[in-house]
């Protein structure tokens, strides 16, 4: 299974107000894991920000102005995401602004749903934590993914922090052979690591799980 966990950061509120996507960020997982193959694209979108669009992102006009504009990365980013599902937070926003520029650069699709399906993490959480604050910040809170370094708002940085939270949501948690011991798998950006859950187990226990796995073998021997 292949999906890009994604995020964009815009000029403004609406592309139907001439709006644009200033930022792209998208992180790879191939089933549930980070393959390590990322894309994040600053952009020059041929007008200012608006005002209150800065104090979110922090993307200054003058550094935009040196940035490529998106219909010179278009086939670069379709290629990266096509095939796969992508996971965003509050999807019909990125997805709409994402669709806005596809048509201006007269791409060969018009809309990422022609060739992606798209999970959106806010509406799933909402069904999960109905009544609750469901943003990208409280859901890092909620599920203990440190948001610490989210000064600002970032393409790259918010789908990396999306990445842990929608594997925290959907239950990343594995079983290790037959044994005792228990991990749960994090992905934090690029890197796994294993956390051992305490299981707390009798002598009498250990032995009749001893016994039991014993059985077993010589059943598979047999």
């Amino acid at each position: 299974m292949r999906q890009i966990v994604l995020d964009t950061e815009t000029t403004g509120l609406s592309p139907a107000e001439g709006h644009r996507v200033i930022e792209i960020g998208a992180i790879e997982l191939v089933n549930r894991r980070p393959s390590g193959q990322r894309r994040h694209f600053y952009l020059n979108p041929d007008r200012a920000n608006a005002e209150d669009a800065i104090a979110v992102h922090g993307l200054s006009d003058e550094f935009l102005a040196d940035q490529p504009r998106f219909h010179e990365i278009h086939e670069d980013f379709l290629a990266f995401v096509e095939g796969a599902e992508l996971i965003i937070h509050n999807a019909d926003f990125d997805i709409g602004f994402l669709d806005h520029e596809l048509q201006l650069c007269q791409a060969r699709v018009t809309s990422l749903t022609e060739v992606c399906s798209i999970l959106d993490t806010l509406v799933l959480a909402r069904q999960m934590h109905p009544g609750q604050p469901n943003s990208l910040d409280a859901l890092c809170r909620r599920y203990e993914v440190d948001n610490s370094g989210r000064q600002l708002h970032g393409a790259l940085l918010d789908s990396e922090l999306l990445l842990n939270v929608y594997l925290a949501m959907t239950g990343e948690q594995k079983a290790l052979d037959l044994g005792i011991e228990r991990t749960v798998h994090v992905a934090h950006s690029e890197r796994d690591s294993l956390l051992p859950l305490a299981v707390v187990v009798s002598e009498h226990e250990c032995k009749q799980h001893e016994t039991r796995l014993q059985r077993l073998q010589a059943r598979l021997s047999s």
